[in-house]
C-alpha cells in the first residue's frame, strides 16, 4: 500500500503527490504542476523517483483515495485510545484563516478523528457538522435527541468538510450539489460503518454521518422489548409461508432492526431470502442483499421485481413508498411468497388505508395482509438518577391507567447519564394480526376507526404498552406522551 510524504495541503494546492512504498517512490502529478512545487516534493523525498502524469480527474481520485486510506488508519489509532476533550483539541487549532494553508495536517485531522471517537463512545447514533455565518457547530444525536458536542470558529468549515470528503471518497472539488459515500472503521474486534451525506447549504456544506455498527443489530427477536402477545402474534404470522407482515411507524423507530430481527428468525439455511433496501445498512450473512440505485434505474419496484425471479423464499423491501411497489409486493405474497416491509404511517391500522390510497384493491389486501405491527422508541430513564413521584389524577387519565396508587419516575440527571436524565431506548409496539373479521372489514372498505375498534378490542395499544412501561419505571410519561400523541389524540 502506499504511503503519502507530503501533506494533504501541499498536494491538493499544488496538484503533486509523492507515494512510498516497498518498491520506491512514485511522484504523481497533474501536467500543470509547477516545476517549483516538483522540485520542492523531490527534495523532501530525498532519493530517487520516478514520475507519474494524471488527467486532473485521475489526480483527485488518487488524492482522495490515499489521504482516505491514511485518515482512516490515524482515526482508527485515535478511537481505539482513551476519551479525547473536544474542547482542547479545537482549542489547539493553528489560527490560520485557512486551514489548508497549513502545512501541517494534523490538528484537524485529530479533530476529526477525536469527533468519531466521542461520538462512538457516547453511543451516537449521527454526527451532524452544520455551518452558519458566525459559527461551526458540530452536534450528535444521541437515544433520538441531538445536542451539541462542540461549536468552533466558521473559518474551519471548508477544511474540516474537505478532510471529511476525502475519508469517504467523495468529490472535493464539487461543493454545490449533494453527494453520499461511507467509510469503514476497525476498532479492536468492532467494525464501525459510516455513512456520509453531505448537502449545500447557504454557508457551506452540511454534512451528516451515520455510525452503524453491525454487532448491535443481531439482536434476537425476544431481545426487541415486545410483551408476550406482540412477540407472540409477530412470531405466528413469521411462521407462515405466505403473505405480507408490515412493520409501521415514522423515521427512526427502529423499524429496520425489526425486520433484520424477524430475517435472523428465518435465517436457518432451509430458505432463500433476499431484500431490497436503501440503502443496506447492515450485513446479514447467509442473506442476499441489494441496494436501491434510482440513478441506474434500480428502485424498490425493479429490485423487488428482479429478486422475485431469484427463486425466493423470504422477499424483504426496505419501504413501500409508490403504487409499484405495493402492487408487486401483493403479487408477490399472492404467489407464495412470505413478504416482509415498512410504510410510514402513524398506527398499524393505518397502513391498510396507505396502501389503499396506492390503489391496492381491499380483495387483495384482505386476502394477503398477515400482521400489522407498529413501534415507536422511548428514551429509557438512568436507574441512577430516576425520581420516584405520585402522578395527579390527569396524568393517569393521558395514559389511560385507573386512579389507583401508581408511582411513576422522571429525569433527573447525574454524571452517569450526562446529565440528560435517560440511557439507552425501548420499543412500544402495537400488533394487529389478521381475523377472519378484520379481512371481511378491509375487504368491506371499513374505516380507520371501525377496524382500530376490533383490533384492540383485546390487545394493547401503543399507549396502553408506553403506559405499562411508565408504571414499571423504565420511562417517563413526558417520553410516551411525545411519541404516541398523534396516535391517541
Amino acid at each position: 500500500m502506499s504511503r503519502p510524504v507530503l501533506s494533504y495541503a501541499f498536494a491538493r494546492q499544488h496538484g503533486v503527490l509523492a507515494l512510498e512504498s516497498e518498491s520506491g517512490v512514485v511522484i504523481a502529478h497533474k501536467q500543470s504542476a509547477p516545476l517549483p512545487a516538483l522540485l520542492e516534493a523531490r527534495r523532501a523525498v530525498g532519493r530517487s523517483v520516478s514520475r507519474e502524469v494524471l488527467t486532473p480527474e485521475a489526480f483527485e481520485q488518487r488524492l482522495s483515495a490515499t489521504y482516505a486510506q491514511a485518515d482512516l488508519a490515524g482515526a482508527s489509532e485515535d478511537a481505539l485510545g482513551a476519551p479525547q476533550d473536544l474542547s482542547a483539541l479545537a482549542d489547539g487549532l493553528p489560527r490560520t484563516s485557512d486551514l489548508l494553508d497549513s502545512s501541517d495536517d494534523a490538528p484537524i485531522i485529530r479533530l476529526i478523528n477525536g469527533v468519531l471517537q466521542e461520538a462512538i463512545r457516547a453511543r451516537a447514533s449521527d454526527i451532524h457538522i452544520e455551518p452558519y455565518e458566525q459559527r461551526l457547530s458540530v452536534r450528535f444525536r444521541i437515544d433520538g435527541t441531538l445536542s451539541e458536542a462542540l461549536s468552533l470558529p466558521a473559518r474551519l468549515a471548508p477544511a474540516l468538510t474537505s478532510r471529511v470528503k476525502v475519508m469517504s471518497r467523495l468529490d472535493i472539488a464539487q461543493k454545490r450539489v449533494p453527494q453520499d459515500g461511507r467509510f469503514s472503521l476497525n476498532l479492536g474486534e468492532r467494525r464501525i460503518d459510516l455513512r456520509v451525506s453531505t448537502l449545500p447549504s447557504r454557508h457551506g456544506e452540511r454534512v451528516v454521518m451515520r455510525i452503524l455498527e453491525k454487532d448491535t443489530q443481531r439482536m434476537a427477536l425476544e431481545e426487541l422489548g415486545m410483551d408476550s402477545d406482540v412477540l407472540d402474534g409477530f412470531a405466528s404470522a413469521l411462521s407462515r409461508p405466505n403473505g405480507i407482515i408490515l412493520v409501521t411507524g415514522p423515521t427512526g423507530s427502529g423499524k429496520t432492526t425489526s425486520l433484520y430481527a424477524a430475517l435472523s428468525r428465518l435465517n436457518d439455511g432451509s430458505r432463500n431470502i433476499l431484500t431490497v433496501e436503501d440503502p443496506v445498512e447492515y450485513a446479514l450473512d447467509g442473506i442476499g442483499q441489494t441496494q436501491v440505485n434510482t440513478a441506474v434505474g434500480m428502485s424498490f419496484a425493479a429490485g423487488l421485481r428482479a429478486i422475485l425471479r431469484q427463486d425466493p423464499d423470504v422477499v424483504m423491501v426496505g419501504e413501500i413508498r409508490d403504487p409499484e411497489t405495493a402492487e408487486i409486493a401483493v403479487q408477490a405474497a399472492l404467489t407464495g411468497h412470505l413478504v416482509l416491509s415498512t410504510v410510514h404511517t402513524n398506527s398499524a391500522v393505518a397502513s391498510v388505508a396507505r396502501l389503499r390510497d396506492m390503489g391496492v384493491e381491499p380483495f387483495l389486501l384482505s386476502s394477503t395482509l398477515t400482521a400489522l405491527v407498529a413501534q415507536r422508541l422511548v428514551r429509557k430513564l438512568c436507574e441512577a438518577c430516576k425520581e420516584p413521584y405520585s402522578p395527579p389524577a390527569v396524568e393517569l387519565a393521558e395514559l389511560g391507567l385507573a386512579d389507583a396508587g401508581h408511582t411513576f419516575y422522571r429525569p433527573k440527571g447525574c454524571p452517569a447519564c450526562s446529565g440528560v436524565g435517560y440511557v439507552g431506548r425501548l420499543g412500544l409496539y402495537e400488533i394487529v394480526p389478521m381475523t377472519e373479521q378484520l379481512r371481511t372489514m378491509i375487504h368491506d372498505g371499513a374505516t380507520e376507526s371501525q377496524m382500530s375498534a376490533v383490533a384492540f378490542a383485546a390487545r394493547q395499544t401503543l399507549l396502553a404498552d408506553g403506559a405499562e412501561k411508565v408504571a414499571a419505571g423504565l420511562t417517563s410519561r413526558d417520553e410516551v406522551l411525545r411519541v404516541c400523541r398523534t396516535d391517541e389524540g
